[in-house]
């Protein structure tokens, strides 16, 4: 934690990440609901700044099998530590959740799990199966931690037949051990293969701003390409707290647009680059 204290270096935000919260009395509403069903989305807990107009166009992002994550990855803020069990009532208060925010693109993610068997495997599935029974017209995203390279775990998920299957690489390659020590990219790029060769359409997405250079942005495109991987999304870091990985750069939005210009030459079906953009910014529109 030193070597981070060493290296920060807080640079001033840009005027295209400085944007207003959301406090929408449609967000106010929805965050009562949320509460209320002891739900957790990611939309809140990351303080995402595209709350209110994914809240508004009928998408949000649930946050399941609770909010302490087993692993402790450099750039993110929610807790870790020795999750709790998987409470049994979680996807029955999804279901509740879905129709009263009356949404029509659902993505549903979670902590990752290395305590559990599956890696939680099996509560996607459920979930995705269930909102498939109540909810019928209700599109459906999951994003997925790599379940430790689990095959059969992967296999439970496609099974229940998501419209589309997400995994964030997150970060470029030669800054993956550093920034996601428990991770493993190979693994990673693997998973999003077998997502590609299946009927499920595959997504995955990462930040920039680490320190990471161009050839290195382009070099991790081209691996998703490699692996048939359908949709990109790509953003800017944004450093949580003191105790998180510095910022090195802010991109400016024109080198977001070159990058969605090169994934598109690539082969991409559709990427959304940006400053604000998060792994399911627009996600409804691709569908």
């Amino acid at each position: 934690m030193n070597q981070l204290k060493e290296k920060s270096q807080i640079l001033r935000k840009p005027f295209w990440l400085k944007v207003r919260p959301p406090y929408s009395s449609e967000c106010h509403s929805i965050k009562s609901t949320l509460a209320g069903l002891q739900l957790h989305t990611v939309c809140q807990e990351a303080a995402c700044p595209n709350m209110a107009e994914c809240f508004a166009s009928g998408t949000a992002t649930f946050l399941i099998m609770g909010n302490i994550c087993t692993r402790d990855c450099l750039y993110c803020n929610v807790e870790h530590g020795q999750p709790a069990a998987i409470d049994e009532n979680e996807i029955s208060h999804l279901m509740v959740a879905v129709r009263k925010m009356k949404l029509e693109y659902v993505v549903i993610t979670s902590v990752t799990r290395d305590d559990l068997p599956d890696g939680g495997a099996q509560v996607f599935a459920e979930g995705v199966s269930e909102l498939r029974k109540v909810i019928s017209q209700c599109k459906i995203e999951v994003l997925i931690p790599d379940f430790q390279g689990n095959p059969a775990a992967l296999e439970k998920v496609m099974s229940a037949n998501p419209d589309v299957i997400n995994h964030n690489m997150e970060v470029v390659k030669p800054l993956f051990p550093r920034l996601r020590p428990q991770g493993n990219y190979d693994v990673s790029l693997e998973l999003l293969k077998k997502i590609a060769a299946s009927s499920v359409i595959s997504k995955s997405g990462f930040m920039v701003g680490f320190g990471e250079s161009r050839e290195d942005i382009i070099h991790l495109i081209d691996d998703l390409a490699s692996v048939s991987c359908a949709r990109l999304t790509i953003g800017q870091y944004q450093q949580p707290t003191l105790k998180h990985w510095p910022v090195t750069k802010y991109y400016h939005p024109n080198e977001f647009a070159e990058f969605k210009e090169v994934a598109y030459q690539k082969g991409f079906q559709y990427v959304e680059t940006g400053p604000l953009v998060r792994s399911s910014y627009h996600a409804a529109r691709a569908v």
